[in-house]
């Protein structure tokens, strides 16, 4: 405004102690008095009457109502103004638009030490120029990330040093909050990547849920720019705006620890976010907004709720114990500006990220009319689940609002045509099938899933999806494939490995990794499908264990079923011991080898031409097993044989988690010299409906 509101206090002298310390109330100015100034009036209110701060001046080009501030508060239009008309500040804080930060701040540093509201900067660039500005006018910076003020990170620095939770694994951030279209109508910055040709970056993840990101990284040590090694984005939105709404932001620390973040603004409802440690012997949870913290051993469970320190204060007891020139004293900052280097970092990522995809009206609906209306994208609290437990993004889960992901653009995919075609030599191209069974080659997986090739979406022919990938309760189980927890000591299934030894499941540095050389996609019988895959099975140190090669097949049986027949031959380049949790004493638990992981159903139904029932199939010998349910899409069937090659026992899981295998060393590993080989040969029919046992029977008759 450029005019004088309320009286100017008179300038004073602070008084000064050892170092030039602040001994006297802090003379406070504060930029921005709407949205979220709103809470630093009402904070400055409480420390101005504990005698801590006198609040001397405001600025905003919209006044604040009379009698919201103190009557010895000027007002002013401008930070220029402000300054101009009030020497002496020892505090300026900046609550304003995020594109307005780095000017703002800059403007203020010769005259006073700084309070700014988060994000500090829009840009990496800024935030450099910003932290040399402040260190040449010898200067402070505290950036307003509240949760970093919660006594519970100093309790999470206990529990780590002290192993409660075991090796620290990896850390997510999960948010779900509702915004509606009234949210991003509020200004005109409001969900902008930039506004008039200046950078904003007004996303889900850099503003109302930045905190989630700021907590990660700080519960991680990640403080600066290098601390980080790498910064993954997938962004998204459902909303008409610019910026992200809905993302997935996958970090990895210098030291190598995962820190994935999954965040949206369109959850059916808002629930309060949180950070989840993943220790190797338990896990904690921190509602940052709450200061409450959960923890999850085998010992049981514990929950504490913590106290806060205002990061106002913080600041102002940094100031009265610095020493001369800026130097520390004995009071640091809880949020400074030289250790918001790495969320700057993952917001420059988010910056220079390609625009944030829109999701299709199909995936999502409207609840609420007008500007109250909010977007609810169809499924995306098991979305972020997913994406915590398995740290993938949700690209990598396949979503169907999601972009595809590196390891699937150049997917291969099995389809079968109608039996018209047969003998149509145009039916070798194959376009205009559906895709039954899309195969994924393992990239982008983390290595504590062990990343190997494996066949999911798996669909019948009606559309019914009949495999499941990343499921929170085993992040590790990936669709259709094979699959070993030990070779030679290497983890080839994922997670927690059985060991003889302990007689329990442990956490190892063991995960190898099965990578696809080569893998070709060729016509097989009039209208099928094949592809064969040429693999290597990998220890954690590169050396290679086994060989593989894997041949899938796709043809149709009938209008309703078609067969996919699976057969691998593995060959030790090493002498090798192919085993598991079943031949490592853990009995029942035979499972590794062929594995299919179904998604949720109702209604299941599993069977065997002699035995009903989970606990009946389980372990047991049969021809074939077949499994009934009714899946999102629809009810479908799926039978599989045995192998021709050996009588293996099913390895079956329907009340804890819907899952089908067949055990190659359910109580006893294979041995294999260097240059042996063992064959398996598997046959699965998807059909839709139901299916009898003596229609099940007659499949796996006819294979």
């Amino acid at each position: 405004m450029g005019t004088v509101s309320a009286p100017v206090p008179e300038e004073r002298e602070i008084p000064a102690a050892e170092g030039g310390m602040i001994s006297a109330a802090a003379r406070v100015a504060l930029v921005g008095v709407h949205g979220f100034g709103t809470h630093h009036l009402r904070n400055l209110e409480r420390l101005q009457q504990a005698g801590a701060v006198t609040l001397v001046a405001v600025a905003d080009p919209n006044p604040p109502a009379d009698g919201v501030l103190p009557p010895d508060t000027a007002v002013f239009g401008t930070l220029d103004d402000l300054l101009a008309a009030t020497p002496g500040l020892d505090v300026v804080i900046v609550a304003t638009p995020i594109q307005t930060h780095a000017p703002l701040a800059l403007t203020a540093l010769p005259h006073a030490d700084l309070y700014l509201e988060k994000p500090p900067v829009a840009s990496l660039a800024d935030f450099n120029r910003l932290q040399d500005a402040a260190a040449t006018a010898g200067r402070s910076v505290q950036v307003g990330f509240q949760s970093l003020g919660s006594n519970a990170l100093r309790a999470i620095e206990d529990l780590l040093a002290g192993g409660e939770i075991g090796t620290l694994l990896g850390i997510s951030a999960t948010g779900r909050w509702v915004r509606d279209r009234a949210y991003y109508k509020r200004s005109r910055w409001a969900g902008k990547r930039s506004l008039d040709g200046v950078d904003v970056v007004d996303g889900v993840a850099t503003n109302p849920l930045a905190h989630a990101i700021a907590t990660a990284l700080r519960i991680a040590g990640a403080r600066t720019v290098d601390d980080l090694a790498s910064v993954e984005t997938d962004l998204y939105r459902a909303n008409d705006i610019e910026s992200d709404d809905t993302s997935a932001i996958r970090v990895r620390t210098a030291s190598g620890l995962p820190i994935t973040c999954a965040l949206t603004l369109c959850a059916t409802e808002s629930v309060e976010p949180y950070v989840t440690l993943q220790g190797s012997e338990g896990t904690a949870v921190f509602h940052y907004t709450e200061d409450r913290l959960s923890i999850s051993t085998a010992a049981g469970e514990r929950h504490d709720v913590f106290g806060r320190d205002d990061l106002t204060e913080n600041l102002l007891d940094h100031l009265r114990h610095r020493g001369p020139q800026g130097q520390p004293g004995r009071t640091k900052l809880i949020s400074s500006l030289a250790d918001s280097g790495a969320f700057m970092r993952v917001l420059e990522a988010i910056r220079t990220a390609e625009a944030p995809a829109l999701i299709a009206g199909q995936h999502l609906e409207w609840v609420g009319d007008g500007d109250s209306a909010h977007a609810v994208i169809f499924g995306i609290e098991d979305a972020l689940e997913r994406a915590t437990a398995a740290h993938a993004t949700f690209s990598e889960l396949g979503l169907p609002w999601a972009r595809p992901a590196a390891g699937v653009a150049d997917a291969l995919s099995l389809s079968v045509q109608d039996a018209g075609h047969d003998g149509d030599p145009a039916a070798a191209a194959r376009s205009s099938a559906p895709a039954l069974a899309t195969l994924r080659n393992g990239s982008g997986i983390g290595a504590r899933l062990s990343p190997r090739p494996y066949l999911h979406p798996v669909r019948s022919l009606g559309g019914v999806t009949v495999t499941d990938h990343f499921p929170a309760d085993h992040p590790w189980h990936l669709g259709a494939g094979i699959g070993l927890q030990d070779v030679n000591g290497t983890n080839f299934w994922g997670g927690k490995t059985y060991t003889r030894a302990s007689g329990r499941y442990e956490e190892r540095p063991d995960h190898g990794r099965i990578e696809q050389l080569s893998a070709r996609a060729e016509p097989w019988l009039p209208g099928g499908d094949s592809l064969r895959q040429e693999l290597s099975w990998q220890a954690p140190d590169g050396g290679e264990l086994l060989r593989e090669r894997r041949t899938t097949r796709a043809s149709r049986v009938d209008a309703r079923t078609w067969r996919l027949d699976l057969a691998t031959e593995l060959t030790a380049v090493v002498d090798a011991s192919l085993g598991g949790p079943g031949s490592n004493g853990a009995a029942g638990s035979g499972y590794g080898g062929f594995f299919w992981r179904l998604p949720a159903c109702s209604a299941a139904e599993v069977f065997t031409a002699e035995r009903q029932g989970e606990a009946a199939v389980h372990g047991s010998v049969s021809p074939w097993l077949a499994w009934m349910g009714t899946f999102p899409q629809g009810t479908a069937s799926l039978v599989f044989a045995a192998p021709v090659e050996a009588p293996d026992p099913w390895f079956v899981r329907l009340s804890g988690y819907p899952g089908v295998g067949s055990a190659l060393a359910w109580d006893r590993p294979v041995i294999l010299a260097a240059g042996q080989s063992v064959r398996r040969s598997f046959t699965v029919w998807i059909a839709d409906g139901t299916l009898s046992a003596a229609e099940a029977a007659s499949l796996a008759d006819h294979r």
